[in-house]
């Protein structure tokens, strides 16, 4: 008779013996132990690419409340007053960044004779939130695994460069904490590898990332609504029913309003600090698990080609735009 799993390894879809459980402990201690979220996704990512595939089935899940619990327990250490001026210091920077993307894309898209729906959504992808508006929007273009797999692959890889090179870029610059922070919000595709870039700046840039990029996840909101009118013919009330504020960003905020009204003792806030930050570690390595050499081989051609020059080409923007709000 075939042993059964546990419940809980079934749960998270674990596939593999000790010896993988061996490799994946070996792989985010090193991470843990420095907190470091760059030793994390390349703990994840080394783990992936050795076994040839993903041993966690259940590591985008773990990944996203990982993420979105470290951006709430995050709030408990701001302010509401700071977060509010940072969002009303960067909105125009955001919704220039954004636009700009968008209408960017598309015509360097056309212009490459890139495929339709990969296009859209890798100019989804890099205007808003990379791989939660590449989900969210894929939907409305019916888009096919290996497109779909294509979009995310090309992201995740720009966000590993992101990750890695952008915080020695700007030490050798002398980059301030927040512009650092706000060009991260920007400059970076996914939530998860924007707060890991800037919280291996410092933590000021962290917060400041945090905030402004959240606000740049808010206009998936609009988005949807508007492909949901001119994909399906639905009306902008249906679409809004569906297309609601992420639950965590709401967290975010009521945990930066509590930390306003209550005055937690210092050891307390850096408790909170330490907390958000070994949770972003966890939610990097499992993020870093899921680049698997199958991706690797989709990103050849003139779609990787695509997601790569529409990344250089909005980062000066983002750079010019921080540097107009500061």
């Amino acid at each position: 008779m075939k042993k059964q799993s546990a419940p809980w390894v079934r749960s998270i879809g674990f596939s593999g013996g000790p010896g993988v459980v061996m490799l994946m402990c070996c792989a985010v201690l090193p991470a843990l132990w420095y907190t470091h979220p760059a030793i994390g996704l390349a703990g994840g990512a080394f783990c992936s690419l050795l076994l040839g595939r993903n041993p966690l089935a259940g590591s985008s899940r773990a990944a996203k409340f990982c993420l979105q619990s470290a951006i709430i327990i995050l709030g408990l250490t701001m302010n509401a007053g700071a977060l509010i001026a940072l969002s009303a210091t960067f909105s125009g920077a955001v919704t220039v960044y954004v636009l700009t993307c968008l209408l960017l894309g598309w015509g360097v898209a056309r212009l490459m004779r890139v495929d339709v729906v990969t296009g859209s959504l890798l100019t989804l992808g890099t205007a808003i939130c990379g791989g939660t508006a590449i989900a969210a929007c894929a939907p409305f273009f019916k888009a096919d695994a290996p497109r779909l797999a294509i979009a995310l692959g090309a992201v995740f890889l720009l966000n590993m460069v992101a990750l890695f090179g952008f915080p020695p870029i700007a030490e050798w610059l002398e980059v301030t904490q927040q512009q650092f922070g706000a060009f991260s919000a920007l400059a970076v595709h996914d939530t998860s590898s924007v707060v890991a870039t800037a919280a291996v700046y410092g933590e000021e840039a962290a917060e400041v990332a945090a905030t402004v990029k959240l606000g740049r996840t808010l206009w998936l909101v609009p988005v949807l609504v508007v492909l949901g009118m001119w994909k399906n013919g639905e009306r902008g009330t249906a679409v809004l029913r569906r297309a609601r504020v992420p639950l965590f960003v709401l967290g975010f905020i009521a945990a930066a309003a509590l930390a306003t009204l209550v005055d937690f003792p210092a050891h307390w806030v850096d408790l909170f600090k330490g907390a958000s930050k070994l949770l972003l570690v966890l939610a990097l390595y499992f993020v870093g698990l899921e680049l698997t050499r199958e991706t690797l081989r989709r990103l050849g051609g003139r779609e990787g080609l695509f997601a790569v020059l529409l990344w250089l080409m909005m980062m000066p923007l983002a750079a010019l735009l921080v540097h107009l709000a500061t």
